[in-house]
């Protein structure tokens, strides 16, 4: 007969296995609230962890090979449940492994060889690395230094620039633009990658820019084209090249982005990168998110002054797609296919214009991955996005 301890013991792993296993699912299915959402970046980002610590109830041999009461049903329960959600967590890692194989060939075919800058140290050899995935990814010596670039009747809007510590020559400029639905977020947000491809060889600038409620559409356009000629003047003390410049977006930054690129005809922008980017508003009006996750419909009302019915004329002007011409400049999207905000079809609308225009451009598709999954910088998602954008930048700044 089990001793009570031996059950209490029992009983604790069947908790924990089962609770390992939920976890895995979290991780792969879609959810339908913003509590879940947000722990669903968390496990397919950053469940391979959970996967590790989980693996003692997985090698349960006394589950798998044990006799008599220590064999009982709960413990194989355990065991079994403990190893589909170890599954279950690792999958994101195995999936971006599938992705990471056909991801060098699309970037060369679409955008050609890269050419990294001659004093970095060599590119990262392959989209994800195990390594980094357990100790991060590597960057080298950066300098940040903050600067106000325009002030407005709300106060001062800044910048901050990221510069290679060790550097040659006019070095090429990288404006990043955090997310946030137009009305949330910070500059800051994009600190890892900042100072990654500052490592890298750019100087990058992570700005600030009016937000909702107080600044509705088109406020930040004009506060990135405002951004991009003050880094025009920073040329000869900065050592910036002011005509080769990329613009990075994420969700609404994304989408500020590609209006910025493509709108503005500046031959100076010659690409964007648009991560999760919501681009076809009349499509995404009538085509809301879950409303659990996010008033999507409700966002577009407050950015643009309300539905398409009677705000067309915004809806129109800030779709990037329809400013799309044959000297746009090259784009790179960066899409999760199971987005609670943002659907794959943004991506996809901004893309067919994008081909009948000629413009070089490639959509990075992450069958795992959801909204704002490149949160953990050295996750599956933060390393391939990474591996892409470098040599996407490596590529048409050079």
């Amino acid at each position: 007969m089990a001793r009570p301890l031996d059950r209490l013991v029992v009983a604790i792993r069947l908790l924990m296995g089962l609770g390992v296993a939920g976890a895995g699912i979290i991780a792969v299915l879609p959810q339908a609230t913003a509590t879940l959402w947000m722990t669903n970046i968390v496990l397919s980002e950053g469940g391979y962890w959970l996967a590790l610590l989980a693996s003692p109830l997985v090698f349960d041999l006394q589950a798998w090979r044990g006799r008599g009461e220590r064999r009982s049903p709960a413990r194989v329960v355990a065991a079994s449940a403990a190893l589909a959600g170890v599954a279950l967590l690792l999958s994101p890692v195995a999936r971006a492994y599938v992705v990471g194989r056909s991801l060098p060939y699309l970037l060369q075919s679409r955008f050609g060889e890269p050419a990294p800058a001659s004093f970095a140290a060599p590119p990262r050899p392959a989209p994800i690395s195990l390594t980094a995935l357990l100790t991060g990814v590597r960057t080298g010596e950066v300098v940040v230094d903050e600067h106000v670039y325009a002030v407005r009747e709300g106060g001062d809007l800044r910048l901050d620039l990221y510069r290679p510590a060790y550097a040659e020559g006019a070095l090429p400029v990288v404006v990043t633009i955090h997310g946030g639905g137009w009305s949330t977020g910070d500059k800051r947000d994009f600190a890892a990658l900042n100072d990654y491809l500052a490592s890298r060889g750019y100087v990058v600038a992570a700005i600030a820019y009016r937000l909702l409620p107080a600044a509705r559409f088109p406020a930040a356009q004009e506060d990135v084209a405002e951004a991009i000629r003050y880094l025009g003047g920073l040329a000869e003390t900065h050592n910036l090249d002011p005509q080769r410049i990329a613009l990075v977006g994420r969700s609404a930054g994304g989408q500020i982005a590609l209006l910025a690129g493509y709108a503005a005809r500046n031959p100076a922008i010659r690409g964007v990168v648009a991560f999760y980017a919501p681009a076809a508003f009349r499509w995404g009006y009538a085509n809301p998110a879950k409303p659990g996750v996010i008033d999507s419909s409700g966002v577009l009302d407050d950015y643009l002054g309300g539905p398409p019915e009677t705000h067309g004329a915004q809806y129109d002007a800030a779709e990037p797609a329809r400013f799309v011409s044959p000297s746009t400049p090259a784009t790179l999207f960066i899409q999760g296919l199971r987005d609670e905000h943002v659907s794959p079809f943004h991506a996809e609308f901004v893309s067919a214009r994008l081909l009948e225009a000629g413009v070089p451009h490639a959509i990075v598709r992450l069958p795992w991955a959801t909204h704002a999954c490149d949160f953990f910088f050295r996750g599956p998602c933060g390393q391939v996005s990474t591996f892409a954008v470098e040599w996407f930048l490596d590529a048409v700044l050079r």
